[in-house]
């Protein structure tokens, strides 16, 4: 069976579907600890801007409170995409969804993907971690493209 652009559908297998599945299973992870757990800033955030923590609030009283609620919507907006990536990869991607490879590799490039590459230039201390899930997100991709 060909779908969209020729590409033998295939080559969709579960195996990779799971993985994809537990990706979003990460982010919507990663989405609870932004709204419950993530003080505004952390440590490596005033290292970054060149400025001790207390300092920042003694000069922007207001920061700490506003960022707290940027981070609640940040939050929102992660759990939002592991939901959705965890019903298409349980969903679209063993249905062989023409062109549902396509939307998990690109959400998975501007989501975890996007986030690993800023945290690596910012020199967070979670880039590791966030490095090793757009791996595993990339792998999922692979494996989906594969069939294997």
């Amino acid at each position: 069976m060909r779908g969209r652009g020729g590409m033998d559908m295939r080559r969709f297998r579960p195996d990779g579907a799971a993985l994809v599945a537990l990706c979003g299973i990460v982010l919507v992870g990663i989405g609870l600890y932004f709204v419950f757990l993530r003080p505004p800033l952390l440590p490596e955030d005033a290292r970054y801007i060149g400025a001790d923590v207390a300092a920042l609030a003694a000069s922007l009283p207001g920061l700490q409170p506003w960022l707290q609620k940027v981070f609640w919507v940040m939050g929102g907006y992660i759990i939002a995409t592991g939901l959705l990536t965890v019903y298409v990869a349980r969903t679209t991607l063993p249905a062989r969804t023409s062109g549902a490879l396509g939307m998990v590799a690109a959400s998975g490039l501007v989501s975890i993907g996007w986030m690993a590459s800023v945290n690596v230039l910012l020199d967070s201390d979670f880039k590791w971690p966030l490095l090793a899930l757009a791996s595993l997100w990339a792998t999922a991709t692979i494996l989906c493209w594969r069939g294997r």
